[in-house]
C-alpha cells in the first residue's frame, strides 16, 4: 500500500479547517501551495509523515490535472481514504470557487462601466507577463536549462517543447492527439513496454474515442470540454491555460479575447488552485450553473487519478514506460503553453501601454524575488485605472 496506516493524530474536522483555510489565504500558485501543505502537515502538525508526503507529491506530478488540488486530495486519502479525499478535496476548492463565481457576477453586472474596463486593461497585461515567467520556470523545472549539456541530453524532450510551440503558433490551437503522441512516441524511445506490440490496434480505438465530441446542449458541451480539459493536462495550473484558450476562445468562441484575459487574471488575484478560473469562465457562459457544472467536470477527473492508483501508488511509481510517457506530454504541453503566450500577447499587447506593463511584469517577477502575483495583479489594475480614468 501506498499510504501509511498509522492511527491519524487529527479529526476530520480538523482536516477539513485546514484546508478550508488555504483555499482560503493560500496565495501563490501550486509550488507556493505544496510548500504550505508541506511545512503545515508534515513539518508543524506532523499529521502526514515525509514518505506520504513525497509519494502524494510524485502522483500529483505524474498525473494529469492541478498539482495542488491533486497533492491535498492525496492527503486527505492517507488515514481517511475516500472520504478524507472527498473533503480535502472540496474543502481546498470551495473558497476559491466561491470567489470567482462573486467576481463572475460583478464582472457581469460592471463589466461595460469605464472603472471596470480600466482595470481588466491594465491586469490583461500584466498577466501576459505572469504567464511568459511562468512558461520560462516550467521549463526549466521540467525539461531543462537553457543549455549545451540540456539540449544534447534530453533532445528528444526539447524536440516535442518545439513542436508544441510551433504548432500551437501556426494552427492557434491546441490538440489532445498531439499532447498524447508526444506522450507515447517518447515512452516508446525511452521506455517502450513489453505489451506495446501487442496493443497498438487498442491504442489506435481508444485515442479515436478520446476525441469524441458529443452534440448535448450548452451546459452538456461545458461538461465535456473540461472534462477532456481536467483529464489531458498535465503540470502547474497554468498549463491549462493553452487548452482552455483553444476551446472556450477559438473553437466555441464562448469568450472573447480580452474575457479569456480576464478570466486568467480572476484566478491569478484569487487564493487557491489556479486553476479555478474554469469556475469564471463557466459563470460568465452559462451563469451559476455553467460555473458548477466547469468547475466539477475539471476537478472530477483530477479526483478520480488520485484515489484511484493511491493504494498501488507505489509500484506505478517505478514503471518507467508510465515516467516517460508523462515527461513526453509535458514537455508537449509547456511547449504549447508557450505558443499559446504567443499568440495571446499578439492579440492583446495592442498599444505602448499594454506592452509596458507586460514587459514590466515580466521584469519585476525575475529581479524582485519575494513578490507575489496577486501584488502584481492590483498594481497592474491601479495602473489601468490611472491610465484610462486618472488622465482621462
Amino acid at each position: 500500500m501506498a499510504t501509511t496506516q498509522n492511527k491519524a493524530n487529527y479529526s476530520l474536522r480538523d482536516l477539513s479547517i485546514y484546508f478550508l483555510k488555504l483555499g482560503t489565504i493560500g496565495f501563490g500558485g501550486p509550488v507556493a501551495l505544496v510548500g504550505y501543505m508541506h511545512r503545515d502537515l508534515v513539518e508543524q502538525k506532523k499529521w502526514i509523515t515525509e514518505e506520504d508526503y513525497k509519494e502524494g507529491l510524485a502522483l500529483a506530478q505524474l498525473a494529469p490535472g492541478p498539482l495542488a488540488a491533486q497533492l491535498a486530495i492525496y492527503l486527505g486519502f492517507v488515514h481517511y481514504r475516500i472520504i478524507g479525499a472527498t473533503i480535502a478535496g472540496f474543502a481546498f476548492v470551495i473558497p476559491s470557487f466561491i470567489m470567482v463565481v462573486l467576481l463572475g457576477i460583478a464582472y457581469v453586472r460592471f463589466g461595460g462601466l469605464p472603472w471596470m474596463q480600466a482595470i481588466f486593461y491594465g491586469i490583461g497585461a500584466a498577466v501576459i507577463g505572469i504567464i511568459a515567467m511562468s512558461c520560462y520556470k516550467l521549463t526549466i523545472k521540467s525539461i531543462g536549462k537553457f543549455n549545451k549539456s540540456s539540449l544534447r541530453s534530453k533532445w528528444l524532450l526539447w524536440v516535442l517543447y518545439g513542436a508544441g510551440i510551433i504548432i500551437t503558433v501556426i494552427t492557434q490551437s491546441e490538440e489532445v492527439l498531439f499532447f498524447i503522441g508526444a506522450g507515447l512516441v517518447y515512452m516508446f524511445i525511452k521506455a517502450p513496454p513489453k505489451w506495446a506490440k501487442k496493443n497498438v490496434a487498442a491504442n489506435i480505438v481508444l485515442l479515436q474515442v478520446s476525441t469524441y465530441t458529443a452534440d448535448w446542449g450548452l451546459l452538456g458541451k461545458i461538461g465535456w470540454f473540461f472534462t477532456k480539459a481536467g483529464a489531458f493536462v498535465f503540470g502547474s495550473g497554468l498549463a491549462i491555460v493553452p487548452f482552455l484558450h483553444a476551446g472556450v476562445v477559438q473553437e466555441y468562441a464562448w469568450l472573447s479575447e480580452q474575457e479569456f484575459l480576464d478570466a486568467v487574471a480572476v484566478a491569478m488575484v484569487t487564493p487557491g488552485p489556479v486553476v479555478i478560473t474554469v469556475g469564471f469562465i463557466g459563470y460568465l457562459v452559462a451563469g451559476f450553473p455553467g460555473a458548477t457544472v466547469a468547475a466539477l467536470a475539471t476537478f472530477l477527473p483530477c479526483y478520480l487519478f488520485t484515489v484511484l492508483p493511491a493504494p498501488y501508488f507505489k509500484r506505478i511509481a517505478k514503471n518507467q514506460s508510465v515516467k516517460a510517457f508523462v515527461d513526453g506530454i509535458t514537455a508537449a504541453v509547456i511547449g504549447a503553453l508557450v505558443g499559446a503566450v504567443i499568440v495571446i500577447a499578439t492579440r492583446s499587447i495592442y498599444d505602448v501601454p499594454t506592452a509596458l506593463i507586460a514587459v514590466t511584469s515580466l521584469l519585476a517577477l525575475i529581479y524582485i524575488k519575494k513578490l507575489q502575483e496577486p501584488q502584481l495583479i492590483l498594481v497592474a489594475a491601479l495602473i489601468g485605472l490611472m491610465l484610462k480614468i486618472g488622465f482621462a
